[in-house]
């Protein structure tokens, strides 16, 4: 399956790696109904792409993304429904599934922060494999602020930093920078400077490389259904998934690999 064409965010691939770029720097890359439409085709699009290793979230102009666009909030807001519907609570569902769709990509998902990470880039950044954050980036939750909560991206939030701490940041707004990220558990590292920021980031590219890509999958697959169903039915899968990949190729290769004292097929530049 091809990607799709975007409007709001930018696709480089790069080899197996797909830079994805939010393109609204006039509005620090806040998300409006397209961006969210342009991230829901691209990854449903990337289900089908195992060629694809990694996909890079960034935003252009020095902002990671400021969050929901108020103006669509405004427009949902005058908008008349229909008997029976809820433009506005369609809407917030629809940014829901967005965010449930990276967060199970098969793919390795690495967030790059700059600027601004509020609101839904706060949720982006929580579904996240991989968070690498400038020190100045500025997180947030600014919702309850604004009159409204943060209806998909707590359950993300939690997942990510624990109960006590989401608990906290929900009723207090509160900004933060990246080294508050990093001691939150929300990142994984933090960078002085962009030239920092690039640097890790092939160094993280390197390392997703040289594991395998149904290994990597599989992996997020289990590790996303701990919790989520009783630990006995997680184990028994884990079992089968075990069994599957020690007969499948990709194992047949690495341990032919390591045995050759050679690098696996995938982890070769």
């Amino acid at each position: 399956m091809n990607l799709p064409e975007t409007r709001s965010v930018t696709l480089r691939l790069d080899r197996d790696v797909l830079h994805l770029s939010f393109n609204r720097p006039e509005a620090r890359n806040a998300m409006n109904a397209q961006v969210v439409d342009d991230l829901v085709a691209v990854f449903d699009a990337l289900k089908t792409r195992p060629d694809i290793r990694a996909v890079v979230l960034r935003g252009n102009g020095g902002n990671f993304c400021a969050g929901g666009d108020v103006k669509d909030f405004a427009r949902l807001r005058a908008q008349p429904a229909e008997p029976g519907t809820d433009p506005v609570a369609a809407f917030n569902r629809r940014f829901g599934a967005m965010l449930q769709r990276v967060n199970e990509a098969p793919q390795a998902t690495i967030a790059v922060i700059e600027g601004a990470v509020l609101g839904g880039g706060f949720g982006l950044a929580c579904v996240s494999d991989i968070a690498i954050a400038q020190q100045q980036a500025s997180f947030g939750m600014p919702e309850t602020g604004l009159g409204v909560l943060p209806a998909q991206i707590a359950p993300f939030v939690v997942q990510r930093i624990g109960l006590a701490q989401a608990r906290r940041l929900g009723v207090c707004g509160a900004r933060f920078d990246g080294l508050q990220a990093l001691r939150l558990g929300l990142v994984h590292f933090v960078e002085a400077d962009a030239e920092a920021l690039d640097a890790r980031l092939r160094e993280v590219l390197r390392e997703v490389r040289r594991c395998a890509p149904q290994a990597n999958a599989q992996t997020k697959q289990l590790m996303l259904a701990v919790g989520q169903r009783p630990l006995g039915a997680v184990l028994d899968d884990a079992a089968a998934l075990f069994s599957a990949a020690m007969q499948g190729p990709e194992a047949a290769e690495g341990t032919r690999a390591f045995i050759e004292k050679r690098l696996p097929h995938w982890a070769q530049e």
